[in-house]
C-alpha cells in the first residue's frame, strides 16, 4: 500500500465484503472480514497474528472462523518449511466452490420440494411448495454452465 488513505480503502473495501457476507450467507461479520482480507492482502499468505491485527479481531475469535472457513474449502492453511506459523490464504478455487454448493443445494431443494408436492397432493398447499420448486429451478437452469 503506498499511502494511510490506499490502507483506509482497502479497510472499507474489507467491511463491504463482511457487510456483504452478513446480508447474504448469515455469517459472522469477523468471518467476512476475514474473507475480505484474504483476497485482497498482500503476500496473499497471512498469519493468525497478521489477520487478526489487520482486521481488528481476537485471535480466539479468529481461529475458529478461520476454522469455519477451512471446513467450507474457502481458506487453506500453509506451512513453511522451518518455521512454526501457520499462514492462511484464499483457495484458488473459492468462489468455484461456492457456485457449485449453491447449484447443489438448489438440487436437493427441488427433490425436497417434490416430496412435499406429493405430501400436499392436489391443492393450495401443493401450488405453494410447486411456485417455491419452479423458481429454483429456473435459477438453477440459468446457472448452469453451458456447454460449448
Amino acid at each position: 500500500m503506498s499511502s494511510a488513505a490506499d490502507g483506509t480503502q482497502v479497510l472499507e473495501w474489507v467491511e463491504r465484503v463482511a457487510a456483504f457476507c452478513v446480508t447474504e450467507w448469515g455469517l459472522a461479520p469477523i468471518t467476512g472480514r476475514i474473507l475480505g482480507w484474504l483476497m485482497i492482502c498482500e503476500p496473499a499468505e497471512q498469519s493468525a497474528g497478521d489477520i487478526a491485527d489487520t482486521i481488528g479481531a481476537s485471535r480466539a475469535s479468529l481461529t475458529s472462523n478461520i476454522r469455519l472457513l477451512m471446513a467450507t474449502g474457502l481458506v487453506r492453511r500453509i506451512s513453511r518449511p522451518g518455521e512454526r506459523t501457520a499462514y492462511y490464504r484464499i483457495e484458488d478455487d473459492a468462489w468455484q466452490k461456492v457456485m457449485e454448493r449453491k447449484l447443489a443445494a438448489l438440487s436437493i431443494f427441488d427433490d425436497i420440494a417434490r416430496e412435499g408436492i406429493d405430501l400436499a397432493g392436489d391443492n393450495h398447499r401443493a401450488r405453494r411448495i410447486r411456485v417455491a420448486q419452479e423458481s429454483m429451478s429456473r435459477l438453477a437452469t440459468s446457472l448452469k454452465p453451458r456447454e460449448r
